[in-house]
């Protein structure tokens, strides 16, 4: 099966750097890698410039300009590019553990999305924390032992733990989310209406839910590492929540501005 993953990023090219290593440094690599770009400056174009020449997978970079926070339409727009099976979204800032394509691909079920778990790095140790860190299983070990670091049970690798699946909204994050491409097309992608910061990843779950997929998790398996960021503006947190409430309500599964253009 063909894996696109669909990393956005937004001028932070330090970190899509760390990410892009993490990705090269995989046990199963990726088939491709679109880059889903928020309207970052040269620098972030420099790395990616850079990757696409020396790097072990397809890489592509999708840009629109800079108009605030507008996640859900670079990200149709680079799954409009994209050519596999299924797609797994990551964003720019979470570095993923070795095993994060071949978990995700072994937890790749029909009649389900995927909900992945982060461990989160603190501010002091996000601007040095890189994917050599937890390349090996010792390396990992290390990390359980450091109180700078969030989330620390997600460290262990236990693939025979039994994955879960359920309808719950609480925990939704598009920053490790994996669904068959079928899927994604049949509720139209992500929600263009939502712009700023908030809620366009639960109200794509809400519609894979209207649709009839169940939300597959795994405590131990596909797991990434947030690098801390300082919050984002969240002046249309109640708009957005507004428009949550709203799709959850009509019961509906395909949503009007998204993947289709329309």
């Amino acid at each position: 099966m063909q894996l696109s993953v669909i990393m956005t990023t937004y001028n932070r090219p330090g970190a899509l750097r760390r990410v892009l290593e993490g990705l090269a440094g995989q046990t199963r690599l990726p088939d491709e890698v679109i880059i889903a770009d928020d309207g970052s400056g040269p620098e972030t174009t420099a790395v990616i410039a850079s990757f696409e020449q020396a790097g072990p997978f397809a890489l592509e970079h999708v840009r629109h300009a800079d108009r605030g926070f507008r996640a859900a339409a670079i990200r149709n727009k680079a799954i409009n590019r994209s050519h596999g099976d299924y797609l797994v979204c990551l964003d720019g800032d979470c570095i993923p553990d070795s095993h994060f394509i071949a978990d995700h691909l072994k937890l790749a079920q029909r009649g389900c999305f995927f909900q992945g778990k982060r461990v989160l790095i603190a501010k002091q140790r996000a601007a040095i924390f890189s994917f050599q860190e937890i390349a090996t299983p010792l390396r990992k070990l290390k990390c359980l032992l450091q109180s700078d670091i969030g989330n620390r049970h997600h460290l262990l690798r236990l693939p025979f733990f039994p994955a879960f699946k359920s309808r719950r909204l609480s925990g939704i994050r598009s920053c490790n989310m994996g669904f068959f491409r079928d899927d994604i097309y049949a509720v139209n992608g992500f929600n263009e209406d939502f712009e700023g910061w908030g809620r366009e990843d639960s109200e794509l779950a809400v519609r894979l839910f209207n649709y009839g997929l169940k939300r597959k998790s795994h405590a131990f398996a596909a797991i990434c590492f947030h690098l801390w960021h300082a919050e984002n503006d969240r002046d249309r947190l109640a708009v957005n929540d507004a428009l949550l409430a709203q799709m959850r309500a009509a019961e509906t599964y395909f949503c009007t501005r998204g993947l289709s253009g329309k």
